[in-house]
């Protein structure tokens, strides 16, 4: 009998055993099967460490790349495939920004019930396919981004990186015009910001400066500070914060910013995402950059003015500008059609309606109304001197427009003044996103 029992205990001990077993295993193939199935030695999914399967679209369906027995191709257009090469990324893998490298488990199509998907999955990007392809041209071959959202959405409806190459003809290796053709650079680049950076410091003075709004700024043409001469691009003589913003005036702003001080500056620039990393659909972004400058220094100065050693990257701008245009709230930015609706409440609301009618002010008091055609624009434009003679040309902003709710960054290197390059670039892309 204690025989039979022992036997029995040890029977249904097995039991539990294979039980508990299957329920591991059960478990794990729930929450860890995607990640097997698209094991890099799956050679179903991967070549020699590249995704094969699979098919991305653009938002209209316009095809970005597919797979061609069992080899990655490409969109038939030749300036679709180049202007898209860094929203989908290139046949070897280097750009680590692409589509192919960071949706791999969308692409392979993978699915708890049927396993593997035949030929992959289908996923679409945000971006507009012919609109990347005309703010590539735009760029007129300077190296530089140009980025362009719907805010209410999130969608990223413009991802251009230059320069690029066509990956049906190869990468020129030989050619230094091509240096750095792997680098994302609306999303993996930071640049010296120039003016546009006055829209941070501009914030920090309206929520810390009670009397900011009633104020006169007396520009002079330069200021002396800490024995440095800080010029200005004009003589603007006695002015208003709205005017000082549309002048882009050095001289207020570097009054402004030695008021504030380095610590609130930094604080600003920290809390509106501008010196850390930040994501785009999970996808990792190049950090800023500011130090917060002695009292006094003339390094404070032009800190808050945008030179000194401030560093922006162009998706966060493109954050800031998209949060002023919602009222403070910024829907959170998104690569992937069709995303879920995130928001947060990235500037205060008073805040931001002010910053808006001051861009707007911009446009129709400095930048003229007549360059932009159609576009009931808010804007500021940037010109950063990189140190070496020339200066990048920056331009961001937006519509206010409720049938055309578009953030933009366009930044150009080496390219000169803000208004007259990245201005016009960016009047170009956005006629083209509102259909003129």
């Amino acid at each position: 009998m204690k025989k039979i029992k022992r036997r029995a205990y040890s029977a249904l001990l097995v039991a539990i055993c294979l039980i508990a077993g299957m329920g591991v295993y059960i478990y794990r193939f729930a929450t860890q099967g995607e990640s097997w199935a698209n094991f890099s030695a799956n050679e179903a999914v991967w070549s020699n460490g590249k995704i094969i399967t699979g098919t991305l679209t653009d938002r209209n369906g316009i095809l970005l790349s597919g797979n061609e027995n069992g080899k990655r191709s490409y969109a038939e257009d030749d300036a679709v495939r180049i202007a898209c090469l860094h929203a989908v990324g290139d046949p070897g893998g280097n750009i680590g920004t692409g589509a192919l490298r960071c949706f791999p488990d969308a692409l392979s199509g993978y699915s708890a019930l049927t396993g593997l998907k035949s030929g992959g999955g289908e996923l679409a990007l945000s971006i507009d396919a012919k609109l990347c392809a005309v703010a590539y041209d735009a760029l007129a071959g300077h190296s530089g981004a140009v980025l362009l959202s719907d805010y209410t959405t999130g969608e990223i409806l413009c991802m251009v990186s230059s320069p690029s190459y066509d990956v049906n003809l190869g990468f020129p290796a030989d050619n230094p015009a091509y240096d750095g053709v792997y680098l994302n650079r609306t999303l993996s680049a930071a640049y010296t910001p120039g003016s546009v950076f006055k829209l941070v410091t501009l914030a920090a003075a309206l929520e810390t400066i009670g009397d900011l709004k009633s104020r006169s700024f007396v520009c002079e043409g330069s200021v002396l500070v800490d024995g440095n001469q800080i010029n200005c691009t004009g003589v603007h003589g006695a002015q208003t914060i709205e005017q000082a913003l549309a002048h882009s005036c050095n001289c207020a702003f570097a009054q402004l910013s030695l008021e504030l001080g380095g610590d609130t500056l930094a604080a600003y620039a920290e809390r509106y995402g501008f010196t850390a990393p930040l994501s785009l659909s999970g996808i990792a972004t190049a950090a800023g950059k500011f130090e917060a400058a002695a009292p006094g220094s003339a390094a404070l100065a032009w800190s808050g003015i945008g030179q000194s050693t401030d560093l922006v990257c162009p998706y966060a701008l493109l954050r800031y500008v998209s949060a002023v245009a919602g009222g403070g709230e910024l829907t959170q930015p998104s690569i992937l059609a069709h995303p879920d609706r995130s928001t947060e409440q990235l500037i205060n609301a008073a805040t931001a309606a002010d910053i808006k009618a001051m861009m707007n002010y911009a446009v129709a008091y400095s930048y003229g109304a007549q360059n932009f055609p159609g576009l009931k624009l808010c804007a500021k434009s940037g010109t950063a001197e990189v140190g070496d003679g020339t200066s990048h040309a920056w331009f961001t902003g937006f519509l206010d427009d409720p049938a055309h709710p578009y953030a933009f960054v366009v930044v150009m290197e080496n390219a000169g003044g803000g208004l007259r390059n990245a201005g016009a670039a960016a009047n170009t892309v956005l006629q083209a996103a509102v259909g003129n």
